[in-house]
Protein backbone atom coordinates (compact mmCIF):
# COMPACT_ATOMS: atom_id res chain seq x y z
CA UNK A 1 0.00 0.00 0.00
CA UNK A 2 1.07 3.51 -1.03
CA UNK A 3 2.09 6.45 1.55
CA UNK A 4 -0.38 8.33 -0.06
CA UNK A 5 -2.93 5.84 0.19
CA UNK A 6 -2.18 5.25 3.88
CA UNK A 7 -2.42 8.97 4.74
CA UNK A 8 -5.81 8.65 3.47
CA UNK A 9 -6.49 5.60 5.23
CA UNK A 10 -5.20 7.66 8.44
CA UNK A 11 -7.12 10.22 7.59
CA UNK A 12 -10.76 8.26 6.95
CA UNK A 13 -10.44 6.93 10.23
CA UNK A 14 -9.19 10.01 11.92
CA UNK A 15 -6.07 8.89 12.96
CA UNK A 16 -2.95 11.12 13.50
CA UNK A 17 -0.31 11.10 10.87
CA UNK A 18 3.41 10.83 11.71
CA UNK A 19 6.30 12.99 11.00
CA UNK A 20 8.52 10.87 8.09
CA UNK A 21 11.19 8.92 9.87
CA UNK A 22 13.65 8.49 11.67
CA UNK A 23 11.94 11.22 13.74
CA UNK A 24 15.50 12.69 15.20
CA UNK A 25 16.20 13.70 11.55
CA UNK A 26 15.23 17.04 12.13
CA UNK A 27 14.35 18.62 8.53
CA UNK A 28 15.66 22.38 7.26
CA UNK A 29 12.17 23.90 7.14
CA UNK A 30 11.54 21.53 10.79
CA UNK A 31 14.15 23.76 12.11
CA UNK A 32 13.09 26.95 10.59
CA UNK A 33 9.35 26.64 11.37
CA UNK A 34 9.92 25.58 14.60
CA UNK A 35 12.26 29.10 14.98
CA UNK A 36 9.46 31.19 13.85
CA UNK A 37 7.14 29.63 16.08
CA UNK A 38 9.54 29.81 19.09
CA UNK A 39 9.48 34.12 18.01
CA UNK A 40 6.36 34.38 17.30
CA UNK A 41 4.99 33.18 21.13
CA UNK A 42 8.19 34.97 22.79
CA UNK A 43 6.43 38.32 21.17
CA UNK A 44 2.85 37.30 22.49
CA UNK A 45 4.36 36.15 25.38
CA UNK A 46 5.78 39.69 26.38
CA UNK A 47 2.70 40.72 25.59
CA UNK A 48 1.11 38.96 28.20
CA UNK A 49 4.10 39.88 30.46
CA UNK A 50 1.94 43.77 30.41
CA UNK A 51 -1.29 42.80 30.11
CA UNK A 52 -1.70 39.74 32.98
CA UNK A 53 -1.01 42.04 36.44
CA UNK A 54 -4.47 42.65 36.57
CA UNK A 55 -6.49 39.90 35.85
CA UNK A 56 -3.61 37.86 38.24
CA UNK A 57 -4.39 40.52 40.64
CA UNK A 58 -8.14 39.92 40.49
CA UNK A 59 -7.94 36.61 41.07
CA UNK A 60 -5.60 36.69 43.83
CA UNK A 61 -8.20 38.89 45.86
CA UNK A 62 -10.48 35.91 45.03
CA UNK A 63 -8.02 33.20 46.30
CA UNK A 64 -4.41 33.48 45.67
CA UNK A 65 -3.43 30.82 44.24
CA UNK A 66 -5.86 31.36 41.54
CA UNK A 67 -2.99 33.33 39.84
CA UNK A 68 -2.24 30.40 38.40
CA UNK A 69 -4.77 30.81 36.05
CA UNK A 70 -2.55 33.52 34.25
CA UNK A 71 0.17 31.33 34.04
CA UNK A 72 -1.26 28.82 31.73
CA UNK A 73 -0.77 31.19 28.50
CA UNK A 74 3.06 30.71 29.10
CA UNK A 75 2.67 27.31 28.70
CA UNK A 76 1.30 27.17 25.07
CA UNK A 77 4.43 27.17 22.96
CA UNK A 78 5.86 23.41 23.83
CA UNK A 79 2.50 22.74 23.14
CA UNK A 80 1.92 24.03 19.84
CA UNK A 81 5.47 23.24 18.79
CA UNK A 82 5.04 19.53 19.38
CA UNK A 83 1.40 19.14 17.79
CA UNK A 84 3.52 20.96 14.59
CA UNK A 85 6.79 19.66 14.36
CA UNK A 86 6.28 15.87 15.62
CA UNK A 87 9.85 14.97 16.42
CA UNK A 88 11.99 14.42 19.62
CA UNK A 89 12.73 18.21 21.35
CA UNK A 90 10.33 20.20 19.08
CA UNK A 91 8.30 20.89 22.20
CA UNK A 92 11.33 22.05 24.36
CA UNK A 93 12.87 23.68 21.32
CA UNK A 94 9.87 26.10 20.86
CA UNK A 95 9.48 26.71 24.07
CA UNK A 96 12.66 27.81 24.82
CA UNK A 97 13.08 29.99 21.79
CA UNK A 98 9.95 31.91 23.15
CA UNK A 99 11.52 32.30 26.27
CA UNK A 100 14.63 33.77 24.76
CA UNK A 101 12.48 36.09 23.13
CA UNK A 102 10.66 37.26 25.79
CA UNK A 103 14.05 37.72 27.52
CA UNK A 104 15.81 39.95 25.08
CA UNK A 105 12.74 42.12 24.68
CA UNK A 106 12.90 42.25 28.42
CA UNK A 107 10.08 41.41 30.89
CA UNK A 108 9.88 42.38 34.98
CA UNK A 109 11.19 39.07 35.67
CA UNK A 110 14.76 39.06 34.24
CA UNK A 111 16.42 36.96 31.56
CA UNK A 112 17.92 34.51 33.62
CA UNK A 113 14.43 33.28 35.18
CA UNK A 114 12.88 33.65 32.13
CA UNK A 115 15.23 31.48 30.87
CA UNK A 116 14.81 29.29 33.55
CA UNK A 117 10.79 29.08 33.28
CA UNK A 118 10.92 28.51 29.59
CA UNK A 119 13.01 25.49 30.09
CA UNK A 120 11.08 23.84 32.60
CA UNK A 121 7.92 24.62 31.35
CA UNK A 122 9.25 22.70 27.56
CA UNK A 123 10.60 20.49 29.18
CA UNK A 124 7.21 19.42 30.91
CA UNK A 125 5.62 19.54 27.18
CA UNK A 126 8.69 17.25 25.80
CA UNK A 127 7.89 14.89 28.87
CA UNK A 128 4.22 14.57 28.13
CA UNK A 129 4.85 13.63 24.10
CA UNK A 130 8.04 11.18 25.10
CA UNK A 131 4.95 9.41 27.35
CA UNK A 132 3.34 8.79 23.98
CA UNK A 133 6.07 7.71 22.14
CA UNK A 134 5.87 10.64 19.76
CA UNK A 135 2.87 8.80 18.21
CA UNK A 136 0.02 11.10 19.25
CA UNK A 137 -1.03 14.47 18.57
CA UNK A 138 -4.41 14.94 18.97
CA UNK A 139 -6.44 16.86 21.54
CA UNK A 140 -5.92 14.26 24.39
CA UNK A 141 -2.06 14.50 23.64
CA UNK A 142 -2.33 18.34 23.57
CA UNK A 143 -4.27 18.74 26.84
CA UNK A 144 -1.28 15.82 28.57
CA UNK A 145 1.09 18.16 26.99
CA UNK A 146 -0.24 21.37 28.65
CA UNK A 147 -0.74 19.93 31.75
CA UNK A 148 2.75 18.61 32.12
CA UNK A 149 4.76 21.24 31.35
CA UNK A 150 3.58 23.14 34.39
CA UNK A 151 4.34 21.00 37.74
CA UNK A 152 8.27 21.87 36.80
CA UNK A 153 7.23 25.43 36.59
CA UNK A 154 5.16 25.08 39.87
CA UNK A 155 7.86 23.97 41.96
CA UNK A 156 10.24 26.98 40.76
CA UNK A 157 8.09 29.09 41.71
CA UNK A 158 7.35 27.73 45.14
CA UNK A 159 10.98 28.81 45.97
CA UNK A 160 11.32 31.93 43.77
CA UNK A 161 8.05 33.22 43.91
CA UNK A 162 5.81 32.47 46.66
CA UNK A 163 7.90 31.47 49.35
CA UNK A 164 6.05 33.07 52.04
CA UNK A 165 2.94 30.91 51.19
CA UNK A 166 1.74 27.60 53.20
CA UNK A 167 1.76 24.05 51.67
CA UNK A 168 -2.26 24.12 51.07
CA UNK A 169 -1.62 27.33 49.00
CA UNK A 170 1.21 25.80 47.16
CA UNK A 171 -0.17 22.29 46.68
CA UNK A 172 -3.39 24.26 45.07
CA UNK A 173 -1.61 26.54 42.77
CA UNK A 174 0.09 23.09 41.58
CA UNK A 175 -3.36 21.99 40.76
CA UNK A 176 -4.37 25.03 39.36
CA UNK A 177 -1.87 25.85 37.34
CA UNK A 178 -2.01 22.08 35.84
CA UNK A 179 -5.17 22.13 35.23
CA UNK A 180 -5.19 25.70 33.65
CA UNK A 181 -2.34 24.29 31.42
CA UNK A 182 -4.21 21.33 30.38
CA UNK A 183 -7.30 23.99 29.35
CA UNK A 184 -5.70 26.84 28.17
CA UNK A 185 -2.21 26.05 26.74
CA UNK A 186 -3.49 22.11 26.04
CA UNK A 187 -7.07 22.89 24.26
CA UNK A 188 -6.19 26.48 22.53
CA UNK A 189 -2.46 24.68 21.78
CA UNK A 190 -4.75 22.42 19.29
CA UNK A 191 -7.13 24.76 18.28
CA UNK A 192 -4.29 26.98 16.79
CA UNK A 193 -2.49 24.04 15.29
CA UNK A 194 -5.71 22.93 13.74
CA UNK A 195 -6.74 26.75 12.37
CA UNK A 196 -2.85 27.09 11.17
CA UNK A 197 -3.23 23.65 9.04
CA UNK A 198 -6.47 24.70 7.71
CA UNK A 199 -5.39 28.17 7.08
CA UNK A 200 -2.83 26.02 4.84
CA UNK A 201 0.06 27.33 7.21
CA UNK A 202 1.39 23.69 7.89
CA UNK A 203 1.46 22.33 4.47
CA UNK A 204 5.12 20.86 4.99
CA UNK A 205 4.01 19.49 8.21
CA UNK A 206 1.70 16.50 9.66
CA UNK A 207 -1.23 18.78 10.80
CA UNK A 208 -1.12 20.21 7.35
CA UNK A 209 -1.36 16.94 5.82
CA UNK A 210 -4.09 15.83 7.76
CA UNK A 211 -5.85 18.50 7.26
CA UNK A 212 -5.70 17.98 3.01
CA UNK A 213 -6.11 14.38 3.48
CA UNK A 214 -9.56 15.17 5.49
CA UNK A 215 -10.58 17.08 3.32
CA UNK A 216 -9.84 14.88 0.04
CA UNK A 217 -12.18 11.99 1.86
Amino acid sequence: MSSTRLSSEAARRGRTILATRPLTRWRTIDLITAAVLGVAFGVAYWGWALAYQAPANGLAAVFPPLQGITGAPWLMAGVVGGLVIRRPGAAFFVELVAAVVEALVGNQWGGAATLLSGSLQGIGAEIAFAILGYAAFGLGAAVLAGALSAPLEVVYEWFAYWTDWDWAYKIAYLFILTASGAVIAGGLGWLLTRGLARAGALTPFPPGQEEREARAV
